[in-house]
């Protein structure tokens, strides 16, 4: 499983980093980006989930309320 953040849509609510703190953080400029340990290529916006954290980024998926996690399997 990919994940991506699109930071133009992203508000910075705080809710995947609540979610699933795990896989997502908040970044230095308030939005949330991939903890170090999951960027795909060093990119904060880019991630591959381990299996044992699948169903927790993808809760955190479907309640960002601005949709900006873009999931791919």
């Amino acid at each position: 499983m990919k994940v991506r953040i699109d930071q133009d849509e992203c508000i910075g609510c705080a809710a995947c980093w609540t979610d699933c703190p795990e896989f997502f953080e908040e970044g230095e400029e308030e939005f949330s980006q991939v903890v170090e340990e999951f960027r795909a290529g060093g990119d904060p916006m880019a991630g591959t989930v381990p299996e044992n954290l699948e169903d927790c980024v993808q809760e955190a998926a479907d309640g960002c309320p601005s949709e900006c996690i873009h999931i791919e399997e």
